[in-house]
């Protein structure tokens, strides 16, 4: 069965979503409503931790260009943390939307404390 947890914190402007699981056709509608959530709340700078996530297909990556999208016609920002590869789960998002070319969209960090301060890594 596929699962999804998402939890949710506030560090000064942003809102940051921290996502485990699998990230597919069955779970990215709940992603793709909680950030419509917090933008109807008015929150315009979000960040995804796709730490643990396991798994992304498609929808996956729809919903995360979707959010890029919704977020810019706001005037918002949205960051993404994706860890560089260290074993078999890590870097698995990163690898599928390295191989689709879409990873250049968005703006990517190592984890929190780097996204916070907005020292983006280069692509690869």
């Amino acid at each position: 069965m596929t699962t999804i947890e998402v939890d949710e914190d506030e560090h000064g402007p942003w809102t940051v979503f921290r996502v485990q699981g699998e990230l597919d056709l069955v779970t990215s509608p709940r992603i793709r409503r909680r950030v419509h959530d917090a933008v109807a709340g008015g929150r315009h700078d979000l960040m995804i931790d796709l730490t643990d996530v396991r798994f992304c297909d498609s929808s996956g990556v729809g919903v995360l260009i979707a959010s890029r999208r919704l977020l810019r016609s706001c005037g918002g920002r949205l960051r993404l943390i994706l860890p560089e590869e260290r074993d078999d789960r890590r870097g698995h998002v990163d690898r599928v939307l390295s191989a689709l070319g879409v990873r250049r969209l968005f703006d990517v960090y190592e984890d929190l404390p780097e996204a916070l301060t907005g020292a983006c890594r280069s692509a690869p």
